[in-house]
């Protein structure tokens, strides 16, 4: 299976092109022109005019009390002839000052008295003005006629010079006191209309009014999408599926011409991380139609209607581009199954499942609509949606086997600078149980390891840590552990080997350590076990010797127990009660099962007080039957444990040949088989014999 997205590993470029996928790398670009820039300039710029426009800005501040000798002098220009303005005493009214024009002759003449309230600096520049003036605060411009009214009656002598009033730019300061709240608020009105048209409807036009609008993204041809069939690997099967619904948009004579009928939808299922939604990739690039692209949870909003308005809204636009393929990523968020429990329903998700049902397959559908959907929860999905005619097809998608991971690797490593003795196949045999996902993190855990180091190229040693960091979590030697600790540490990883080393129906032993790792595992071990879907009672029973190896060891050799087998006990009770509630491997409880995959009822057990009393009952002797076998067998191997104990309190890390060095081969006859599902024992973390299988295991 290929990579998930479009990004290499570590930012590295796409090959072909100088760009590194999220960052914008072209310096020519432009920031996109909008029309919003330009009202903010033009708003900006009468704004700025209003500030510093003023009919003259020329004139020198002086105090109001050389207002009457200047009248006294006759310095005063009688005769404007500026605009309206007959003399040279100007009353502002909206700014609260008067100005006053004097005579240049005079002021030229008389630099004496000039200088008696001006500055060298302003009587200079006074001057130079072909008009001189100069200004003085008035309180009120009522005030301000009087008092000249009063000063002219006081000395009769002077001649009177009568002030024109005026105001400085009032028309515009007027409009910009009307306009600029409202433009404000209209602003930030059409700035939250904006923020709610991103939040609920994708920011398309329309803004909120858009909501009921579909959210899907849409690749037409114009879209190219660089994923195709050739990036997936590790999905043969699942390919072969999409590839007939592909070939039948390309060629739909060469199934109709024998009375075929292509499906109508095809439901992707499979763990996290198997590659679904890469292969829904695949079929955008390689169908060469229009391709629809949401997530279940786009449908979903906090206003009602509003989801079955979306559904409405996509196949209306899936029928102007027909024909064409609509995949719905995790539709069980919108797909789960109606009418299980009252208490936990929900009408709107209800009325968008329904409305999803009848686009589908409904009185007036449509032909030309291909739907692809996703999810990783198939038991919780309605069966409406499930049924012919709807979801046709159920694409099973698994965790892919030692060939498929092999491919998977080759794919990933595409980008990599690797090393020439770099073993693939010894990678993909180490690796079991992995999803494409989790080969696309090894291999970038890898990578980034190596350049820590300072390597040329990704070795087998910078794999191998990867492989560990993924399985067990960062490695932390510095991690302060008493010896006191680390030897019960030792003796408890020692007894889950030894267990696993000569218990037949036990998984072999692949690596362990006594390294911490992650937030809690104090130990780790990796196990090589079997590829099966099927467990009998002795496999089951071995498994869960095994995994109480630890606790054992720790009884026999320091009479006492730790916490350090907390999950210990929750995997073995897990594995006990599914063996006594679910598959019937007890004989007082007999062959019934009580596992029920819908959980539809959740809130009742569908067993008596009786009955589960005899559950508990059993579940517990079945515990302690495998406890007395597993101390029968450490006792029996005490001396293989105290050497495997203390030679990992020397090397701390330990493999299989380590340990066949120590105590000899395993006894038993190992049959090599294609592939092996993962199994990891920690301290905390042991091992799980619990499988995907065990959950959900298949028909017979």
């Amino acid at each position: 299976m290929a990579q998930q997205n479009n990004i290499p590993p570590n930012n590295k470029k796409i090959p072909g092109s100088d760009k590194i996928p999220g960052l914008s790398n072209d310096p020519n670009k432009k920031p996109k022109f909008n029309l919003y820039w330009l009202w903010g300039a033009v708003l900006l710029a009468l704004i700025l005019w209003n500030v510093f426009r003023t009919v003259s800005t020329a004139g020198i501040e002086v105090n109001q009390v050389y207002l009457t000798q200047l009248l006294k002098q006759g310095d005063v220009v009688e005769d404007l002839q500026l605009d309206k303005q007959k003399t040279g005493l100007i009353v502002v009214r909206n700014r609260d000052i008067a100005r006053m024009f004097l005579n240049k002759d005079s002021v030229k003449a008389k630099p004496a008295f000039y200088k008696t309230f001006l500055s060298e600096q302003d009587y200079t520049m006074l001057l130079k003005t072909t008009a001189p003036q100069v200004y003085f605060n008035i309180a009120k411009d009522e005030i301000f006629a009087k008092q000249l009214e009063d000063f002219y009656k006081e000395n009769p002598t002077v001649k009177k010079i009568l002030p024109n009033y005026t105001e400085e730019g009032e028309v515009l300061g007027d409009l910009l006191k009307t306009l600029l709240p409202i433009l404000l608020f209209g602003l930030l009105f059409v700035m939250m209309m904006r923020k709610m048209g991103g939040a609920s409807s994708g920011g398309g036009p329309g803004g909120i009014f858009s909501i009921g609008k579909s959210k899907a993204t849409l690749f037409d041809k114009g879209t190219r999408v660089n994923i195709n069939f050739g990036d997936v690997a590790g999905l043969d099967e699942a390919k072969v599926e999409v590839m007939e619904i592909v070939d039948f948009l390309k060629n739909p004579k060469k199934y109709t011409a024998l009375g075929g009928k292509i499906p109508k939808g095809a439901l992707l299922v499979g763990p996290p991380g198997t590659g679904k939604t890469l292969l829904a990739k695949a079929v955008a690039g390689e169908a060469q139609v229009p391709f629809f692209s949401l997530s279940g949870s786009d449908f979903v909003e906090m206003f009602v209607g509003v989801g079955a308005s979306r559904v409405r809204d996509l196949f209306k636009q899936a029928r102007e581009k027909a024909p064409c393929i609509i995949f719905i990523d995790e539709i069980d968020a919108i797909g789960r199954a109606r009418g299980k429990n009252a208490m936990m329903s929900n009408d709107e998700r209800e009325n968008t499942l329904n409305q999803l049902l009848v686009e589908m397959d409904g009185f007036g559908t449509d032909l030309g609509i291909i739907i692809l959907a996703a999810t990783n929860r198939p038991d919780v999905l309605d069966t409406a949606l499930l049924r012919p005619g709807r979801f046709d097809r159920q694409i099973s998608i698994d965790r892919p086997d030692l060939v498929g991971r092999e491919a998977i690797f080759k794919v990933h490593l595409g980008p990599i600078k690797i090393s020439q003795t770099l073993d693939i196949h010894k990678l993909a045999e180490q690796t079991p149980g992995f999803a494409g996902a989790d080969i696309a993190n090894v291999c970038n855990e890898a990578a980034l390891i190596a350049a820590r180091k300072n390597k040329e190229s990704v070795d087998m040693s910078d794999f191998q840590d990867a492989i560990d960091r993924v399985i067990g979590g960062l490695e932390k030697r510095n991690k302060l552990i008493s010896p006191e600790e680390k030897e019960i540490i030792a003796y408890h990883e020692a007894g889950h080997a030894i267990c696993g080393w000569y218990l037949e129906h036990a998984y072999p032993l692949l690596k362990v350590t006594i390294v911490p790792r992650g937030t809690a595992a104090l130990g780790y071990a990796q196990y090589t076990p079997k590829e099966q879907y099927l467990y009998n009672t002795d496999q089951l029973m071995d498994q869960i010797c095994m995994t109480l190896g630890g606790r054992a060891a720790e009884d026999i050799f320091f009479g006492k127990i730790s916490t350090g087998a907390s999950n210990d006990l929750q995997q073995i009770t897990k594995i006990a009660y599914s063996m006594v509630t679910m598959y019937g491997m007890n004989d007082k409880v007999g062959n019934v099962s009580y596992y029920d995959p819908t959980q539809e009822n959740m809130f009742t057990k569908p067993y008596s007080e009786e009955t589960g009393k005899m559950i508990d009952t059993e579940v517990r002797a079945l515990i302690e039957s495998a406890y007395v076998k597993t101390k029968i067998l450490l006792n029996e191997k005490k001396g293989d444990v105290e050497k495997l104990a203390k030679e990992l309190l020397v090397k701390e890390v330990l493999f299989r040949t380590d340990v066949e060095n120590l105590i000899g081969k395993r006894p038993f006859e190992e049959k090599k088989l294609l592939d092996i599902e993962p199994e990891n024992t920690l301290v905390d973390e042991p091992v799980t014999v619990f499988p995907e299988e065990l959950k959900n295991p298949p028909a017979i």
